[in-house]
């Protein structure tokens, strides 16, 4: 059985979907020991053998952020040194992805750099979801597989059979993503148009593009920070006559003012997936939480026994 030879390891950013993709897979969680000494480097020892193994790595770059990112490059050098046969860094979450280019004089692209910094520690593959842009892929010099989370987001919608429904985009960056759950929904697509102001994640909403009034709008986007750009949108929205406004987004990143934001902001519900931690007190009965756990439990699987990963969105 491919479960002989398949191992499933969890740095300490999201150990709860890790042990969730082992129940999925039928396999226990492999053991390893990872703590941060007094003067917080950070150390690694893997507690069971690796050699030859098809070793995947779960470690979203949730917050702490750096933190994260440098568990996760230890994590992969120890396997490399212990002589795992291939390593697949699972990301669920790639932090950074939105400095992926020079929109400023003197700035890093960031994103390029810990996609080196992933392949110089000795990852073989990364496994992810829904990068800021698809682009990203191409900074890496190893296979990428990038999952999405917007059918498992489309189908709790679809089931609740929201009448007079219309997707908004939530800028034009996300356009092509919100089209394709407009077409699996068989609804129509508006989209948002705003600007980013400065660097501060501060958006202002400029005009709305598609016809909005008397319907309900569900909206899309890939990321959810401090929400303002989500609550600007709704209230954008309902200002141009929407009955009601749902949200969707994949990842749940929730900082800052976010939940308050939230919580006071009329949308309806905001439906998100755990490929970052949502703890308890950021679920707030209009927050549903969507396990990644199969979907990701599947890919590794296919990508262990050599299947299409592709086709669990053909």
């Amino acid at each position: 059985m491919f479960t002989d030879e398949l191992k499933v390891f969890s740095g300490r950013a999201h150990p709860e979907l890790a042990r969730a993709i082992v129940d999925y897979l039928g396999i226990p969680l492999g053991r390893m020991e990872v703590m941060q000494f007094s003067n917080e480097n950070t150390f690694v020892r893997v507690l069971e053998n690796v050699r030859e193994r098809d070793v995947f790595i779960v470690q979203p770059m949730s917050s702490p952020v750096n933190s994260n990112l440098m568990e996760l490059l230890i994590i992969i050098d120890a396997m490399k040194r212990a002589s795992a046969r291939r390593i697949t860094a699972v990301v669920p979450y790639y932090a950074y992805g939105r400095s992926d280019k020079k929109d400023q004089p003197r700035v890093p692209i960031t994103a390029r750099l810990v996609a080196d910094l992933i392949t110089v520690a000795g990852a073989h593959r990364l496994l992810t979801v829904d990068l800021h842009k698809p682009q990203i892929q191409g900074f890496f010099s190893i296979p990428v597989d990038e999952l999405t989370a917007f059918y498992l987001l489309s189908d709790h919608f679809m089931k609740k059979k929201i009448r007079n429904l219309v997707v908004v985009a939530t800028d034009f960056g996300i356009t092509k993503q919100a089209r394709d759950i407009a077409a699996r929904m068989g609804v129509p697509l508006a989209i948002i148009e705003k600007r980013r102001l400065g660097n501060d994640d501060r958006t202002e909403t400029l005009t709305v593009i598609g016809d909005v009034a008397d319907r309900a709008c569900l909206v899309v986007d890939e990321e959810i920070d401090t929400a303002g750009s989500l609550v600007g949108v709704v209230s954008a929205l309902l200002e141009r006559g929407a009955d009601e406004v749902y949200a969707c987004s994949t990842h749940a990143i929730f900082s800052g003012p976010a939940i308050e934001r939230i919580a006071a902001s009329p949308v309806k519900e905001v439906v998100v997936t755990d490929t970052v931690p949502v703890p308890p007190h950021k679920r707030l009965e209009k927050i549903t939480v969507l396990s990644m756990a199969p979907l990701l439990g599947e890919a590794i699987r296919r990508i262990h026994t050599g299947q299409s990963v592709g086709a669990l969105f053909a």
